[in-house]
C-alpha cells in the first residue's frame, strides 16, 4: 500500500527475481502475491549486496516491529517461501506483510491493507542483517 522509496540488494532482485518466474512456471502460489512482490521489486533502488546499510530490511534479515495500534512488539525473519514457518517468526516474502517489509529500514512505518483496514508496524530494530555481517549469498 505504501510507496516509500525502499532498498533492494542485487543478489535479493536476482533471487526474487528467480522466485517469482519459477512459481509462475510451476503455478503453485497465487498470482496476486506474485504480482505484489514484482511490484515492489519494480519500485525499489537496487543496492549493492556490499553497499547496503545495515538499517534495510533484506532477505533473511531478523527484525523487531511495533504495531502502531495495539503497541505489541513481534519479532519476525523475513525468508524464501520454502524456510517460512509462522511459529518462528519466519515469514514467507511473499505474504502479504513480507512482501511489505522488504527495502525498508529503521524507523519507518510500513502500512498495508489487511481484512480489518490498515495495519501499521514500525520497524524498531534490525536485530541481524546478512550483509552488515559479511553474508552476500546467492
Amino acid at each position: 500500500m505504501s510507496k516509500k522509496l525502499i532498498y533492494i540488494t542485487d543478489n535479493d532482485l536476482k533471487r526474487l527475481k528467480e522466485l517469482i518466474m519459477v512459481a509462475r512456471e510451476f503455478g503453485n502460489e497465487d498470482e496476486k502475491y506474485l504480482k505484489e512482490l514484482e511490484n515492489e521489486l519494480t519500485r525499489g533502488k537496487v543496492v549493492k549486496s556490499q553497499d547496503i546499510p545495515n538499517n534495510i530490511i533484506t532477505m533473511n534479515s531478523k527484525i523487531r516491529l511495533q504495531d502502531m495500534d495495539t503497541q505489541e512488539k513481534m519479532i519476525y525473519c523475513l525468508v524464501f517461501p520454502d524456510n517460512a514457518n509462522a511459529t518462528e517468526g519466519k515469514i514467507s516474502i511473499l505474504a502479504p506483510i513480507g512482501t511489505a517489509l522488504l527495502g525498508y529500514k529503521t524507523g519507518d512505518i510500513i502500512k498495508w491493507k489487511v481484512p480489518g483496514g490498515i495495519a501499521k508496524l514500525k520497524v524498531e530494530e534490525i536485530l541481524y542483517q546478512p550483509e552488515a555481517t559479511g553474508d552476500y549469498h546467492l
